[in-house]
């Protein structure tokens, strides 16, 4: 799979009545017979350990487990005829820290596929992402140190050991963003989305894309900005900081996610980046995304509109817990293949799935910054203005004003209502956005002081 680095200067989906949810103009053919973005919404399931130990000692006891969860979902994919189904392995750090283990559960998984795949002729692929340990010094050693090793290992080894997709939840810039986002300092953040993330984006996600070409048929898929744009989403919940800017950030933060498809990603895109529908429109691969049936995992004020543009719907992650029902992983896909069957159904129908993406839409999209900064019409602004812009760090203070502009013009329309202390954020969000400089190496020049022994310049090639 030779890589052709892309750059991105217009629009792979020009209207935004084509931005729909099981449809892009680049389906992704992967797996067991499963073309995904080709018509159909798919679920996406997450799974993981009950609160235990993980060591030599219960490892025997943890691949029971994973044997529990893999034949108790696909039973039930199986009963209520899902057209087909993606697993998602997220390891647990220690199972990236011990790649074997990964690589275990990696096939484990992947022979229940087949076992159902040979006997149901059920169409499935299996995600695995790996834990990104790479900020386990401080500052952070993003290109060198034992977190890479171990992540380049897993990633080998799960390759080989038979995952379609690869994707991982990278944490290059975290180091500084954290902070930045604490404080509410905005130009830090701007340094953070907008010069460190991208850099080390491209580099790992060329390594990754290595990665996938010398294993025929395993695919990159795409990053997530969860340890960004999801942590402002889960503290902004939590009134620890203000809406408006955990939605301005998750605008800002679709740039550093874009770099992954410049450098050979075709999707999915992973279920808990929300900045899924601006790359969907961006580039035209497939997307996850979650929302409403993923409440076992947190909460989120993106509970519909969440699904309108999405190929593949996720719980996020559950337990392997009892419920009256079942267990949860099993529970959770019953969850989801209604979710997709209703998506499906609507969109069978002629104009069905752009009224089915417009209801989900209006059911969120004023209730909440975060969601406005999430509707097909945002979505195209804000994806617009990334493309029009040069450089990674000027795409993310353009997408930064695009997701302002937008919370400017629903509360002039009276369409989002805003508490006193959330509009004084967003102007203050609005002048520190004007107040950028032009360079990003002044940018970094001004916050050396504060940011600069945070993270370890070689780290991003600078």
């Amino acid at each position: 799979m030779e890589r052709a680095i892309r750059k991105y200067s217009t629009l792979a989906i020009q209207s935004q009545d084509r931005l729909l949810y099981g449809v892009s103009p680049h389906p992704l053919e992967c797996g067991l017979g499963l073309t995904i973005g080709g018509g159909l919404v798919y679920p996406e399931v997450n799974f993981t350990l009950p609160t235990m130990s993980m060591d030599d000692g219960t490892w025997g006891e943890v691949v029971a487990h994973y044997e529990q969860m893999a034949e108790q979902i696909l039973r039930r994919a199986a009963c209520l005829r899902t057209p087909g189904i993606v697993l998602e392995f997220e390891l647990l750090p220690p199972m990236t820290e011990r790649p074997e283990w990964g690589a275990e559960i990696t096939a484990l998984l992947k022979r229940h596929l087949r076992s159902y795949h040979d006997k149901y002729h059920l169409p499935c692929a299996l995600r695995v992402t790996p834990t990104d340990m790479r900020d386990q010094q401080k500052p952070p050693q993003m290109r060198t140190g034992r977190g890479w090793d171990c992540l380049r290992r897993s990633l080998e080894l799960c390759a080989e050991a038979g995952a379609d997709i690869l994707s991982v939840e990278s944490v290059g810039g975290k180091e500084v963003h954290d902070p930045a986002l604490m404080y509410g300092d905005f130009p830090a953040i701007g340094l953070a989305l907008g010069v460190l993330a991208p850099r080390d984006m491209s580099w790992l996600w060329g390594e990754i894309h290595d990665i996938c070409a010398r294993h025929p048929g395993v695919i990159p898929g795409g990053d997530s900005a969860c340890g960004f744009a999801n942590t402002a989403m889960q503290l902004a919940h939590q009134k620890m900081l203000p809406e408006v800017l955990a939605a301005v950030v998750r605008a800002m933060s679709a740039v550093r996610s874009l770099a992954a498809f410049e450098q050979g990603a075709v999707g999915p895109s992973k279920d808990c980046a929300y900045e899924g529908p601006v790359i969907k429109a961006i580039t035209g691969y497939p997307i996850s995304m979650e929302g409403k049936s993923a409440s076992c995992a947190h909460f989120s004020p993106l509970g519909n509109i969440a699904a309108a543009m999405c190929d593949l719907w996720s719980n996020e992650s559950v337990q392997n817990v009892r419920l009256l029902s079942g267990n949860a992983p099993e529970v959770f896909t019953e969850l989801l293949a209604y979710d997709c069957r209703l998506m499906n159904a609507a969109a069978a129908n002629e104009g069905g799935a752009l009224q089915m993406r417009n209801w989900m839409t209006a059911s969120d999209e004023w209730l909440s910054p975060q969601a406005a900064a999430l509707s097909p019409q945002a979505t195209m602004k804000i994806a617009t203005a990334i493309v029009d812009a040069d450089t990674p760090y000027h795409r993310t203070i353009a997408a930064g004003r695009a997701a302002a502009d937008i919370l400017k013009d629903g509360i002039a329309q009276q369409k989002l209502r805003l508490l006193r202390r959330e509009q004084a954020w967003l102007k203050r969000i609005d002048d520190a956005l004007d107040s950028f400089p032009e360079d990003e190496r002044t940018l970094m020049q001004d916050l050396e002081l504060e940011y600069g022994s945070l993270y370890d310049k070689a780290s991003y090639g600078l």
